[in-house]
């Protein structure tokens, strides 16, 4: 069954059923798009909650330390990662189906006007064919009837007495005229009415048919092509639960990594006092020659109660630059870290004054490198930055001596002063023979091939030749040097720049 041969005497239904159908896809867009929007108004909304209630600050950073307030940051984190999937959704199914079907109606649209307009001309053609069967008929009824009136009154006058012969020939020449042009008249319909039957034939069996099979066929491919967007409308989703259900297993875990007593452990350390409970008190007999009326009560004032530490604090001390405001376990812990802190920052200073060290011996064994002179402002800064560092060490490392006391305060200096030996050493001389810095096996931590040949004319460098192949036993650090083992077992600086590292 196909629309040409069973409806096509339908034109009008089939007008509205595939305006119809365009319609529907239009909605569907619409619904689409509001779906959308719906969603990235839902991902917003979730990305602010999560943001609202996420830890700012030094103290909530404190707060994180904690593994129940850790997990609800990994809720929130969690949270903005399932707002990015809904906004995920949003964009394929604007992308996939809205964009898409968009692009694809409009095809329709024309498509479907081209079809009508077929129609409708080949409509107009066949009633233009039936207007000129219609004249040409009314213009042959038209001439018989007078062709007949003509012969009528030419017998009439042939069989009057009184008519002369003249009469008679003239209105016998008429009806004849009539006659011919009646004639020609009936051939003519008889051809325009076989012309207009064979157009008629064509337009409802081959012309009309393939016009609305073609419809047919349009309207087909729409209802494909709205069901592929239904179909799509479910796999976009489909396609972002497997993420969206690793979320939400992330919600779950981060539930599951709370420990209680963890937690309590660590409220404990960051806040543990070190004080002594404080002692009972002494019963003060003032019976015993204590009297408020004698001058020696001026002498011997009422013992007033020390305050307690844990119910003075209403007015918080100043903080002191040694921590002294803290109680001992605190002061400690602080002092450690402040330590810690220094000694990283002054072991990263002076490697920075070896590379600047390092960089001027090079540039004066190859001036053509760079001016040594402008490297001595870097290095007298990083040197006074060296000698404060050292200070601020020294200063807090005999804070701590003072808040630990014996042992501990003894090991924790020695730890902690190994690198101010090392800077002692250091400000002797630069960098020490190769020999001793390189004395323990090291594992190269990458090959590369020399592109050019480099002359190490300065303590601490190698030369290389072109086209060598060296083990890489120190990266470069971002001075532009690296440290590398050569074949015959010599080791030294090198520029970064003259090398090529292996895959």
């Amino acid at each position: 069954m196909d629309w040409g041969t069973d409806l096509w005497d339908q034109y009008d239904h089939i007008d509205k059923h595939t305006q119809s159908g365009l319609d529907l896809v239009d909605r569907y867009i619409k619904f689409v798009k509001e779906r959308t929007e719906i969603e990235q108004s839902y991902a917003k909304q979730l990305r602010s909650l999560s943001k609202k209630y996420a830890k700012r600050g030094s103290k909530e950073e404190q707060d994180c330390k904690f593994s129940n307030h850790a997990s609800l940051q990994d809720i929130l984190n969690e949270l903005n990662d399932y707002a990015g999937q809904r906004e995920l959704i949003a964009e394929n199914m604007m992308t996939g189906i809205c964009v898409e079907l968009t692009k694809y109606i409009q095809d329709l649209k024309l498509e479907r006007k081209t079809h009508l307009s077929d129609a409708k001309k080949a409509q107009q053609v066949l009633e233009s064919s039936f207007k000129q069967l219609e004249s040409t008929k009314k213009r042959y009824a038209k001439e018989w009837a007078e062709s007949e009136k003509a012969t009528q009154q030419a017998e009439k006058i042939e069989s009057d007495v009184n008519a002369t012969r003249l009469d008679v020939d003239k209105a016998k020449q008429h009806a004849h005229a009539r006659t011919h042009t009646a004639e020609e008249c009936r051939n003519d319909y008889a051809a325009q009415l076989q012309k207009y039957n064979k157009e008629q034939r064509f337009y409802y069996y081959s012309e009309i048919p393939q016009i609305f099979n073609k419809m047919q066929d349009m309207d087909e491919r729409r209802i494909r092509s709205l069901a592929a967007g239904y179909c799509q409308f479910s796999e976009i989703e489909k396609k972002v639960l497997p993420i969206i259900a690793k979320c939400l297993e992330g919600i779950s875990s981060a539930g599951g990594r709370i420990n209680e007593k963890q937690d309590s452990i660590l409220f404990i350390e960051q806040h543990k006092s070190g004080f002594e409970r404080p002692a009972d008190l002494e019963f003060e007999d003032y019976t015993q020659g204590i009297k408020p009326a004698t001058s020696d009560s001026s002498l011997n004032p009422p013992k007033v109660r020390a305050k307690l530490w844990p119910f003075s604090k209403k007015h918080k001390p100043p903080a002191a630059e040694d921590f002294s405001h803290l109680p001992p376990e605190q002061r400690k812990k602080k002092l450690h870290a402040k330590i810690d802190d220094i000694t990283k920052e002054l072991q990263k200073t002076q490697d920075q004054s070896e590379a600047l060290e390092k960089m001027k011996g090079v540039y004066e064994q190859n001036p053509q490198m760079g001016d040594p002179s402008s490297l001595e402002p870097q290095i007298s800064e990083t040197s006074q930055n060296i000698g404060r560092l050292r200070g601020e060490l020294a200063k807090y490392e005999t804070w701590l001596s003072e808040a630990v006391g014996g042992e501990e305060s003894s090991n924790s200096i020695n730890n902690n002063t190994q690198h101010g030996g090392v800077a002692a050493d250091h400000s002797q001389s630069i960098y020490t023979e190769f020999d001793d810095e390189f004395e323990d096996v090291e594992t190269p931590v990458g090959h590369c091939t020399a592109l050019y040949t480099f002359e190490g004319n300065s303590e601490g460098t190698i030369s290389i030749l072109e086209g060598e192949m060296l083990s890489i036993m120190e990266d470069d650090k971002g001075d532009g040097w690296m440290r590398v083992l050569r074949a015959s077992g010599e080791e030294g600086y090198i520029p970064s720049s003259y090398v090529k590292l292996a895959p």
